[in-house]
């Protein structure tokens, strides 16, 4: 796999073994999304996996990622990705080794707030509503932050009042979806 953007562009990284990665085009329609300078903002991967989306932001300029993964071997690679692009672990690039729902319940008490929030469950544990859920539930995005799912087609969402829909498509076997925390 390679980076598609940004300072890392055309960059291998590692991929941990048995996982299924957001595929590049994926990963070009998120970023195409947002549009391509994120520049200075905060972004949060849940479901890390090898970590190529938080990889991503950090190589179009996110001043801060933090990337959740549960599995140890796949949070040892995420670290070894982050080695290789030489992140300052810490600073740019932070890695829990967690549960992504307990992680964002954590997060919301310790009032930490980000620009993006990305997850990508692993499919066909129906975890892409129930994390819709508990960030509906835990405010962890900032005002107007942007909330980008990309799940399983057959898993419909439903989204909480606090957020509106910008645009779901559907590619493959994934939706994705992107949506925005309303104003107060």
């Amino acid at each position: 796999m390679k980076i598609l953007g940004g300072k890392f562009r055309g960059r291998n990284f590692y991929m941990p073994a048995g996982i299924r990665p957001t595929q590049a085009n994926l990963r070009a329609a998120i970023f195409d999304l947002l549009g391509h300078d994120i520049e200075g903002l905060t972004f949060l991967e849940l479901y890390a996996g090898s970590g190529a989306v938080g990889l991503e932001a950090l190589s179009r300029g996110a001043k801060e990622v933090v990337m959740v993964e549960k599995e140890p071997k796949n949070a040892q690679v995420i670290r070894e990705n982050c080695e290789l692009f030489h992140l300052n672990l810490g600073s740019e690039a932070k890695i829990f080794e967690a549960d992504a729902l307990a992680t964002i319940k954590l997060l919301a008490l310790k009032k930490k707030a980000f620009d993006i929030v990305f997850y990508d469950p692993p499919f066909g544990r129906r975890l892409g509503k129930k994390t819709l859920k508990v960030l509906g539930d835990n405010d962890i995005l900032c005002p107007l932050g942007f909330l980008i799912i990309q799940c399983d087609c057959s898993e419909k969402l439903e989204i909480p009042e606090k957020f509106k829909v910008i645009m779901q498509r559907s590619y493959g076997s994934s939706d994705l979806t992107l949506l925005q925390k309303k104003a107060k």
